[in-house]
């Protein structure tokens, strides 16, 4: 079930709502019927997988309890591997089994022996985002920094929370108890600002990333041969923005919605566009995420306090991890391990040089950098990012036929382009805000987004629905 679909928008979303306002007058009610409507959305698209998440849920609690019972530390370690361990199976099983095997099936092949059996496994929605935020749960009742969560239902509607259990924001147990704890009751406030925001996500998905992704879709189904220079930067451009705008619009929504039922979580992008080096993008790209390893893999690592060469190490391990992470192929390897080269470079020198130019041209540098690394995370294999950037590399490149690209994508891609050149240039403008922009000139701003949701909502209605990036994640 899709957000802007025509079931939620019109149907589940609104009968939800109704319910938890009109029959949620106590704290316990409200969790229940949030933690129901969690579950029916969850398994309207995943009826099978949903088992299993009950059963991993019910490890999860009786893991949690035993860690913090345990006396001694080595006992609590123990437990902790434990369900870290079960909680990476599923991922492993499920995202990775056939990975695996496809590449052992080409080096025996390769060695001539003889190969084996490819498995299909389906990929449950969600199941990496699922994954993280039950570790998170372990680990912080581990360190102490919370205590086992009060109840079973409200562990349960950490897990299934409805608004960002697709594709994040990955959120931290830590960061959402005291919510879930008080069950907040949603006032009017929250309903107006929630759903100016669920809108915006609406507008960013539908009106810029579909039709950017058709751009997309239309460059890279082509073989390297058929494009020339101009087509290569095109497509890689066209996903450049796509991207963006799909996950920060679901972002959008995924906050909007939590805040329409009272939740506040915690922002997922800051405008990336404007970043200023490589360490400057990952502060401000998929936040969540950046935070995520930060906390629960680079600093268990030893992060920077033990001595240079690992800090470096571990920084490249991060985001080699951050691109395995985001898929079982070799392009989201080779990207990982791209952003981890760039990372450790700026940490080695590159930011000091790029602080001694003026911020519109550090931009522009990282966000080549950016680009390269997006044709990798694009591609459908490794060989044709390679062809693809040899392309961009070589600007008499032509290619063998003609590729008439609509100017309705080009018009799309030229706007959302001059979306993050506004971005960049309000950074030079003293004390100012986007959102208190919006508020103070509230009408003019509510009206033109009712309007773009509005054709939004036409455009969804008319094209074929197209998921979103991160639900492949």
């Amino acid at each position: 079930m899709l957000f802007y679909e025509p079931l939620f928008l019109f149907l589940f979303g609104p009968a939800v709502y109704l319910i938890y306002l009109f029959f949620g007058e106590v704290r316990l009610r409200r969790a229940i019927i949030l933690f129901a409507a969690s579950v029916i959305f969850y398994a309207w698209s995943e009826p099978v997988f949903i088992f299993l998440v009950f059963a991993s849920v019910a490890l999860d609690l009786y893991v949690a309890q035993r860690i913090a019972a345990a006396p001694e530390h080595k006992e609590r370690k123990l437990w902790l591997a434990l369900g870290v361990v079960a909680n990476l199976a599923i991922l492993i099983y499920y995202k990775y089994t056939g990975f695996l095997a496809l590449n052992l099936d080409a080096l025996l092949k390769a060695l001539t022996l003889r190969g084996i059996n490819i498995p299909q496994i389906a990929l449950p929605i969600g199941v990496s985002f699922i994954v993280f935020e039950k570790i998170t749960y372990l680990v912080d009742v581990y360190r102490g920094v919370t205590a086992p969560a009060r109840a079973p239902l409200l562990y349960g509607l950490y897990v299934f929370f409805f608004p960002k259990l697709l594709a994040g924001p990955i959120i931290k147990y830590h960061d959402i108890a005291r919510q879930f704890d008080v069950m907040p009751h949603a006032d009017i406030d929250d309903f107006v600002i929630g759903f100016s925001r669920f809108m915006l996500g609406v507008v960013k998905k539908l009106l810029f990333a579909d039709t950017l992704a058709s751009g997309a879709d239309l460059i890279f189904s082509h073989d390297a041969s058929a494009l020339g220079f101009a087509e290569a930067w095109a497509g890689v451009l066209f996903f450049t923005f796509q991207i963006y705008f799909d996950f920060s619009g679901y972002s959008d929504m995924a906050i909007g919605l939590a805040r329409m039922f009272g939740f506040r979580l915690l922002e997922n992008f800051n405008m990336p566009y404007v970043a200023t080096s490589i360490t400057d993008f990952w502060r401000r790209w998929h936040i969540s995420l950046t935070s995520w390893i930060r906390e629960y893999l680079y600093f268990p690592l030893g992060g920077n306090r033990r001595g240079e060469a690992r800090t470096y190490l571990n920084l490249w391990i991060c985001f080699f991890a951050s691109g395995l992470w985001h898929g079982a192929a070799w392009t989201y390897i080779a990207w990982g391990a791209y952003n981890g080269v760039f990372l450790v470079l700026d940490r080695l020198f590159l930011v000091k040089r790029l602080e001694r130019l003026p911020d519109w041209c550090a931009n522009i540098i990282t966000m080549i950098v950016v680009i390269v690394g997006w044709t990798f995370f694009r591609a459908t294999s490794v060989q044709q990012a390679g062809a693809l950037l040899a392309l961009m590399a070589n600007p008499f490149a032509q290619g063998s036929a003609a590729i008439a690209i609509p100017e309705e994508y080009i018009v799309v891609a030229l706007i959302a382009a001059a979306i993050c050149v506004a971005q960049r240039l309000s950074l030079y403008v003293r004390d100012f805000d986007w959102a208190s922009a919006a508020q103070r000139y509230a009408l003019a701003s509510n009206s033109a987004l009712s309007l773009l949701f509005l054709a939004a909502l036409a455009k969804g209605l008319a094209d074929p629905f197209k998921p979103f990036i991160y639900f492949r994640f």
